[in-house]
């Protein structure tokens, strides 16, 4: 009995910080209709696919996922801003030691947001950190593309849809934690486990994919 008590404190102490959960959270509680502007009471979003990431969990990508990725020839996802406006701000800190694992583009409010490639609307989410957000899946259900703290979704965006490269699919806003005084668009990229779960997957930093990009 020591024996096994011992081995399963040793398992807790190593493992991984910021592992995820093999289900969603029990607190989890999906909206089950999405106001095109502000949201009602906002529910809880997954710890996964937070705006704030756990920095253990952090994971270089691959370099065939960041390969296949630039070969799409990805849209920035926020009208009017080029490649060369883009920074990398994937591993800032943010409060209680955690990193950022997206991209932030800085926009005024209302500035159309675009799906960055062809693919489906895996979900309409609300969240306290988040607030309005969209996750798209790419056409081969390989990657979760992440658009977080809309002012609204576009006409016509539901789930299921299905997405073209370049379409509308919201706008810049500070929805969920963001500051009023800095709307912007989150954008954050995973790479999608076995299991097609739409709150979870490792994290790609986007900023990687348009880094040699012209403008």
């Amino acid at each position: 009995m020591l024996a096994i008590a011992a081995g399963a404190v040793i398992a807790a102490l190593y493992r991984p910080a910021g592992t995820p959960p093999t289900t969603p959270p029990a607190s989890l509680q999906v909206a089950e209709s999405v106001a095109l502007a502000r949201p009602p009471a906002a529910t809880a979003q997954p710890a996964s696919l937070s705006d704030t990431t756990p920095v253990a969990r952090l994971i270089p990508p691959l370099a065939s996922d960041l390969a296949r990725l630039r070969e799409r020839g990805f849209a920035i996802p926020v009208s009017g801003v080029s490649a060369a406006q883009l920074n990398d701000n994937y591993l800032q800190e943010r409060a209680g030691g955690v990193a950022h694992e997206a991209l932030d583009i800085m926009a005024p409010r209302g500035t159309p947001v675009v799906a960055v490639e062809e693919g489906r609307i895996a979900k309409l989410f609300l969240s306290k950190p988040g607030g309005i957000t969209l996750y798209q899946f790419d056409p081969s259900s390989t990657y979760t593309y992440y658009y977080a703290h809309l002012d609204g979704y576009a006409d016509g965006i539901v789930e299921g849809g299905k997405l073209s490269k370049g379409q509308v699919i919201g706008y810049v806003g500070s929805s969920g934690n963001a500051s009023p005084d800095a709307p912007h668009l989150h954008f954050a990229i995973f790479k999608l486990g076995a299991e097609k779960q739409w709150w979870r997957g490792t994290p790609i930093n986007p900023f990687l994919v348009w880094r040699d990009a012209r403008p």
